[in-house]
C-alpha cells in the first residue's frame, strides 16, 4: 500500500514528545511489511537538520489560497532514517513556520489548519495516489473534513482517511474564521452533530471533525480507548464518542527497539544484552553492567555511588497531566528513607519550571538527590540503564513510552494504573498476569507512597521477588511489530 503520513513531528529531527517517536517508529514497522510511506510535516526552522540527508527541492511553486490571499508554497524533500519526507515551507508573511519553535504560538491553529490545507494541495497537484492518508492529533485532523467534503470531489484519490489521537486533551479549538480561512464553509459545521464544541458551543472543535469524517480513528493504547469513552476521561465529547465507537480502536504502542537497544547504545558507560532473561548467570551479568552504568551516572550528576539503596528516577515532561505534586511527594519520600532520586524533566511553562527549581534548591545538598531540568539524551540513556525504579504517577497517559523503556532496559516501573501504563506495567502483588512492576490505582499521596513502599521493601528485603520481577519484565515485546500488523488489517478493512 501506498501510505501518507501528515503529523506535525517526527523523530528524530522534529520532535516535542511522544507522537514523534509514534511517526518513526510506525513508519520504519509499515515499510519493513513492504509498504510505501510518505512522511509530509511542516518546514520548521527549528527542524535538526543535520538529521536530514538529501534535502532538495520537490515543489518550487505550490499555490493555494488562505482567506482570498494566494499564497505560495515550496515543498522539500528529504531522508531521515530511511523514511522519505516532505517539508512544506509556506511563503506566508505571517511567517507560520519560522518562530523557532514547533507547538505554542497564538495563532497555532491558522499554522496548522492552513498546513493541513497545504498537504492535501501538495497531493492534488503532485497527482500522488495514496490508498491511506494518516492524519495525527488535531493538528491535522481537519484533513478529514477537507478530504471528504472538497479534495475528494476534486480527484484525489484515498482508499481511507485515518486519524489518530495520541491525547484527547487537546482538541484545537478554534472559531469559524479559523475554518473559513482554508475554504471550509464553518457556519453550517456549527451544529451538534458536526463540529460545534460542546462545552463552548459558539466555538468549532477541530479534533470532533476529525472523529466525524475520519473513515477510522485510533488512539494510542486500548486502555486509553477505554478511559476515553467513559464521561469522565471523554474531555467533553462522550456522546459524540459513543455515537462513533463503532469506527474507534485503542491499538498499544511500540518502541523503537533498534534505538532504545542496551546492547548497542552509544550513549552507555557499558553494554549489555536486551532481551529475555533466560538464566542466574544471565541476570547476573546484566545486573553487574547496569551497576557500572551506575558508577558513570553518580560521576556525572556528582551524587554518591552507593548500589546499597534502591535508586529511584523520574524521567518526563513537566506537564499537569504527568502527576507533579507525586513525583514531588515520591521525591521527598525517597528522601526521608535515605534513598536516591533522580529526576530529570523539562517544562515549557516558567510557573511549573519555577516550582521544580525551588525544589532543585531545596535539595542541592543532598548528594541522594539529584533534579535536572533540561533535556539531555545521554543522561536519559544512563538513568534508563542504571537506576532500579522508574516512577511514573501520571494522572493521564495515553500510552506512554518511558515505562516500555524502563522494561527494555532492566527499570522496574512504578505506576498509576492508567491508560497505557495499565496495558504494559502489571503489579507483581495485585495482577493476575505475570508482575513487572508496582501499581497504584488512586492519584494522591497515599497510592503512590503504598506502591513506593511495597517496591523499596521488596528490593531492600525480597531480592528472589525483586529477580522474578526484573525476569517478567525482560519478557515484554516492546516493539512496533504488533500494532504495525494492526494498523495494516484497519488499512485494508473495507
Amino acid at each position: 500500500m501506498d501510505i501518507v503520513q501528515i503529523a506535525t513531528e517526527c523523530a528524530p529531527f522534529a520532535k516535542v514528545g511522544g507522537l514523534g517517536d509514534v511517526i518513526h517508529g510506525l513508519s520504519k514497522a509499515l515499510i519493513e511489511k513492504g509498504h510505501k510511506i510518505e512522511i509530509i510535516l511542516p518546514k520548521y526552522d527549528c527542524i535538526d537538520y543535520s538529521k536530514l540527508k538529501n534535502l532538495q527541492i520537490a515543489t518550487r511553486n505550490l499555490y493555494l489560497f488562505e482567506s482570498h490571499i494566494r499564497i505560495n508554497n515550496t515543498v522539500w524533500s528529504a531522508e531521515a532514517d530511511g523514511l522519505n519526507i516532505f517539508l512544506i515551507e509556506p511563503h506566508h508573511f505571517a511567517s507560520y513556520f519560522n518562530r523557532g519553535i514547533i507547538y505554542g504560538a497564538e495563532d497555532d491553529n491558522d499554522r496548522f489548519f492552513y498546513f493541513s490545507k497545504a498537504s492535501l494541495e501538495f497531493l492534488l497537484k503532485t497527482e500522488k495516489k495514496p490508498d491511506i492518508i494518516h492524519v495525527h492529533d488535531w493538528h491535522t485532523s481537519l484533513i478529514c473534513p477537507l478530504y471528504h467534503e472538497t479534495y475528494k470531489k476534486l480527484g484525489l484519490p484515498a482508499k481511507k482517511v485515518v486519524l489518530t489521537i495520541h491525547n484527547l486533551e487537546y482538541q484545537g479549538r478554534c472559531t469559524v474564521y479559523n475554518l473559513s480561512k482554508i475554504g471550509l464553509k464553518a457556519e453550517q459545521y456549527l451544529h451538534p452533530e458536526e463540529m460545534q464544541d460542546p462545552i463552548y458551543p459558539n466555538t468549532l472543535n477541530a479534533l470532533k471533525g476529525g472523529i466525524k469524517y475520519a473513515d477510522f480513528v485510533t488512539t494510542v493504547s486500548p486502555n486509553y480507548e477505554k478511559e476515553m469513552k467513559t464521561e469522565l476521561g471523554s474531555k467533553g465529547l462522550y456522546e459524540f464518542l459513543q455515537k462513533y465507537q463503532n469506527k474507534i480502536k485503542g491499538i498499544l504502542n511500540g518502541i523503537d527497539t533498534n534505538f532504545w537497544n542496551p546492547e548497542t547504545d552509544h550513549y552507555l558507560f557499558q553494554n549489555y544484552q536486551a532481551g529475555v532473561i533466560h538464566s542466574e548467570k544471565e541476570l547476573k551479568k546484566r545486573l553487574h553492567a547496569r551497576q557500572e552504568n551506575r558508577k558513570q551516572l553518580s560521576k556525572n550528576l556528582s551524587i554518591q555511588y552507593d548500589p546499597d539503596v534502591p535508586l529511584l528516577a523520574s524521567i518526563t515532561r513537566l506537564a499537569p497531566q504527568k502527576g507533579l505534586e507525586l513525583i514531588e511527594e515520591a521525591i521527598r519520600f525517597a528522601a526521608e528513607r535515605k534513598e536516591q532520586y533522580i529526576l530529570l524533566g523539562t517544562s515549557s511553562l516558567q510557573e511549573i519550571l519555577s516550582r521544580f527549581q525551588n525544589l532543585q534548591k531545596q535539595y542541592s545538598s543532598n548528594k541522594q538527590i539529584a533534579i535536572h531540568l533540561y533535556h539531555d539524551e545521554t543522561l536519559a540513556h544512563l538513568i534508563y540503564a542504571s537506576a532500579d525504579m522508574l516512577v511514573m504517577p501520571s494522572i493521564v497517559e495515553p500510552c506512554g513510552l518511558a515505562q516500555m523503556i524502563a522494561l527494555r532496559y532492566g527499570m522496574v516501573p512504578v505506576v498509576r494504573k492508567t491508560g497505557g501504563l495499565a496495558d504494559t506495567v502489571f503489579d507483581i502483588d495485585t495482577s493476575n498476569q505475570k508482575g513487572n512492576g508496582f501499581t497504584f490505582d488512586f492519584p494522591d499521596k497515599e497510592g503512590i507512597i503504598w506502591a513506593l513502599n511495597r517496591a523499596m521493601d521488596c528490593w531492600e528485603k525480597e531480592k528472589e521477588k525483586w529477580n522474578v520481577i526484573l525476569k517478567n519484565g525482560s519478557k515484554a515485546d516492546l516493539s512496533w511489530k504488533k500494532a504495525a500488523g494492526e494498523y495494516e488489517s484497519i488499512y485494508k478493512k473495507g
